[in-house]
């Protein structure tokens, strides 16, 4: 085993070294073919350009859209769920909340179905069935998509879609692919040095927040800093029960302190090479009063001692992620180079997520603790490359890429008093390796405006459990390897119109915690399933895009087809014995479309809708997690210092599965004002104020209310007013460029 490991390891290694090397040897060859051709060998002077070409894995294809720096700003979009509210209704984020886990969603799949990435780098989903739900509610883990700060970041693509053959392994529903900001997003042209600070303020939470980013170049060497603070309370909702237990509807009393640090220098060298190093953490605390599971006697339901005095009873989640990375990329400085941009990124990261509670006991009169903790260690390399070159009629895009990464993963349940249940791992410390390599060619025939984008990619993974403290579960290591190909075709109908069609394949690995966790306790047991098939999935998409100056639009119809499902059932109800298993087929089915309009006297028109359904074809039940149908119009006037918009959001209500102890929540229409103006004696200056849900409708999350239970309350279940949306709210903002 060990040797087979070695073996792969070496082998991924050498493949990614031959990535990088041969991008400056290659360059370098073209340099001295020059030479040798009698072309003047003085070196060239270097040039600094403002926007480096994008060689990711999600460049070049119509499936994914971009979101920008300026767009996060004007929209004041400030997490995930922002974004699904302003510029991609295909998106939903929920909450997380006692007894019920959050997390980032597109087209119906969630983590770990849906990869999240900040400069190439890969942050990983945790989850862990025995410390979320009823069961255990304060010890429930998010996913990855909030570890990371929106101030930060100069674009963030969402690729939809069933295609792993760019991003690998958990690309099932989608990705959400960011990159942070670089000097040159803040350094504009002529100058040298180039600043942007912000303030605001959201009364959905009370929220006071700022950020401030600064680049400088020193004639061939850029540094940015940028620092990013917020400080907050529970986020507001619909419910007017200020109660203790569970008949409470109003939120939980939380306070939160979120931030961001963001260090970069980078290089130019000669020949369009740049060289540099990348320093990030991000901090977000969650403190709250659990009064949803307080009260002076015991509370009747399944897990009554769950249950805290009054006054004694406080949760808290936290995430923590630190990454240091040394970057290189190049852009080829003429047309005639083989290697027309590259990148390359060696990195390090940790990222730590933890959640439990502590309070006086009401049934004991004694302390009860308890603080479930995962953290992941990890480095690796990233990288891809670009060649533009024609053959005879043909012209092509090759790229190629590939990672390779390294990681460890430890649990751990810290508890008092002390028992069999607490102070003791879930899940074994775990060694994993995971190697990616993928390579397509868009190739255009001449002037036809048909162009044919065959690709493929490599993963293979491998699992080695190693002992943890007090765990008894299997320690068999587990491998897996798996190619996914596809094929795109594009047919540019006119100058302004472009047909496309892609078949694709998709896959991911179980996770650690759905191999390897093993929980035993009086009554019940928890375990996972070495057994499980890694996940599988086929894509078709068909759409049109139309950009002209003032119009532009997109539309895409899709149909995903999955095999060897993943989900959490129960195998016996007495005694309880929970696991996983793989659901034969899975299918889900939408549309998804999106335009806008500008008009010669300032006013503007856009609109964006998202539909889709999925359905478990094993037993013919429909998939809650998928969202309904979810539509934005607005309309809106700009002028050269001034501007307003006002926007409608609607959603049909989630489908009736005819199960009374389930919340099918209503469909909603909201309406939000927006305005902003940059004074003309105060330049760089933009004052952004916004009015959300004016008219203060009660409205729900569908996908995120989805599991509650409307006739029976519990610790880990309140009323469905409970995990009701903000009703009317404002958010003001100040930001400077420099």
């Amino acid at each position: 085993m060990q040797a087979r490991r070695s073996r792969s390891a070496f082998l991924a290694c050498t493949a990614l070294a031959v990535l990088s090397l041969s991008t400056h040897a290659l360059a370098q060859d073209a340099a001295n073919a020059g030479a040798a051709n009698g072309d003047a060998t003085t070196l060239k002077p270097i040039v600094v350009k403002g926007k480096r070409v994008k060689v990711g894995a999600i460049s070049a294809t119509p499936l994914a859209s971009e979101t920008t720096a300026d767009q996060i700003r004007k929209k004041e979009i400030a997490n995930a769920r922002d974004l699904g509210n302003t510029t991609e209704p295909g998106v939903d984020y929920s909450e997380s909340r006692p007894g019920k886990v959050g997390g980032l969603y597109i087209r119906g799949l969630g983590a770990p179905r849906i990869l999240t990435l900040v400069d190439g780098v890969p942050i990983s989903s945790f989850g862990n069935l025995v410390r979320a739900g009823g069961t255990s509610p304060t010890t429930g883990l998010s996913d990855g998509a909030n570890s990371f700060d929106f101030s930060s970041l100069s674009t963030v693509d969402v690729l939809r879609g069933a295609d792993s053959s760019r991003l690998g392994s958990g690309a099932l529903g989608g990705a959400l692919v960011m990159r942070t900001l670089e000097p040159e997003d803040l350094i504009e042209e002529g100058r040298d040095w180039g600043g942007l600070a912000k303030l605001g303020f959201d009364s959905s939470d009370r929220s006071v927040g700022g950020s401030v980013a600064v680049a400088k170049k020193f004639q061939d060497t850029s540094v940015l800093f940028q620092g990013a603070y917020k400080k907050g309370h529970e986020r507001d909702n619909k419910g007017s029960v200020d109660s203790l237990g569970f008949t409470r509807t109003e939120p939980n009393p939380t306070d939160f302190d979120q931030s961001n640090l963001l260090f970069k220098v980078r290089h130019d060298l000669e020949g369009g090479h740049r060289i540099g190093m990348t320093a990030e953490r991000y901090d977000l605390d969650n403190d709250f009063e659990l009064k949803t599971m307080q009260s002076a006697t015991v509370l009747p339901g399944p897990f009554p001692p769950m249950t805290y005095l009054p006054g004694q009873g406080r949760g808290f989640e936290n995430t923590h992620r630190d990454r240091v990375s040394l970057d290189y990329s190049f852009e080829a400085p003429s047309a005639d180079a083989l290697i027309d941009a590259a990148s390359l990124t060696l990195y390090w990261q940790k990222l730590e997520k933890e959640a439990g509670s502590d309070g006086t006991r009401t049934s004991t009169n004694a302390r009860y603790y308890r603080d479930n903790s995962v953290e992941e260690r990890s480095y690796g390399v990233t990288g891809n490359l670009l060649s533009e070159f024609t053959t005879g009629n043909l012209s092509h895009e090759v790229r190629f890429g590939g990672s390779l990464q390294f990681l460890d993963t430890d649990q751990y349940l810290a508890g008092f008093p002390v028992g069999g249940a607490v102070n003791k791992s879930d899940m074994p410390h775990v060694d994993g390796t995971k190697l990616g390599l993928y390579l397509d060619d868009r190739i255009s025939w001449g002037d036809s405006g048909f162009a044919l984008t065959p690709g493929v990619r490599f993963d293979w993974y491998d699992y080695s459990p190693k002992s943890a403290p007090g765990y008894t579960g299997s320690l068999d290591s587990r491998d897996g390897s798996r190619v996914s190909p596809k094929l795109l075709a594009t047919y540019q109908l006119t100058p302004e119109t472009e047909l496309f069609a892609q078949w694709s394949m998709s896959y991911r690995a179980p996770t650690v915690d759905e191999l390897y966790i093993y929980f035993p306790n009086t009554g019940y047991l928890v375990r996972g399933n070495t057994a499980l098939k890694d996940e599988t999935g086929q894509g078709f998409e068909v759409g049109a895009s139309y950009e002209s100056g003032d119009l532009s639009g997109k539309l895409t119809v899709f149909h995903n087809q999955y095999k060897n499902f993943i989900e959490d059932y129960t195998v016996t109800s007495a005694p309880l014995v929970m696991s996983w298993r793989n659901i034969d087929k899975v299918a889900i089915s939408g549309i998804e479309l999106k335009a806008r309009k500008e008009f010669d006297n300032g006013f503007f028109l856009n609109g964006s809708l998202a539909y889709a359904y999925g359905k478990n074809e094993t037993d013919k039940t429909y998939l809650r997690s998928v969202a309904p149908f979810k539509g934005i119009l607005g309309i809106g006037y700009e002028q050269d210092v001034w501007g307003t918009e006002l926007t409608g959001i609607f959603s049909a209500g989630m489908r009736d599965d005819h199960q009374a102890n389930t919340f099918d929540a209503p469909g909603y229409g909201i309406f939000n004002l927006t305005g902003w103006w940059e004074p003309e004696q105060m330049n760089g200056l933009r004052v952004q104020a916004g009015v959300y849900n004016i008219f203060d409708r009660k409205y729900w999350n569908a996908v995120g209310v989805r599991d509650v239970n409307p006739v029976s309350q519990s610790g880990g279940n309140q009323p469905p007013d409970f995990y009701s949306e903000p009703g009317r709210s404002f958010k003001i903002s100040l930001t400077k460029k420099f």
